[in-house]
């Protein structure tokens, strides 16, 4: 995190599957997402680089929560809608 809260990320999207997306600390990129989802996405392309803050609005996703994973685990994945509900419902 920066002076004001926010943290730079990197935002990189799967070759393989529409709609994933892994967010990465700008400064690590690549480097911290998994070998096991790295395979999964095939080619990582830069989809672009930001700043998130707490009050930042994000289209698909909880900013706190991708905040935590990040801070946490080094990444956030986020998973296409589709599979997003697939997991909630078999899940339950």
């Amino acid at each position: 995190m920066n002076d004001n809260g926010g943290l730079l990320c990197t935002i990189f999207k799967s070759s393989r599957e529409q709609a994933l997306y892994v967010f990465v600390p700008k400064a690590e990129g690549e480097n911290n997402i998994p070998e096991e989802l790295r395979q999964r996405m095939g080619e990582c392309l830069q989809v672009m680089t930001l700043i998130i803050t707490p009050d930042k609005k994000l289209a698909r996703a909880d900013v706190t929560t991708v905040i935590d994973s990040i801070l946490e685990k080094g990444y956030y994945l986020q998973l296409p809608p589709e599979i997003t509900s697939q997991v909630l419902h078999d899940g339950d």
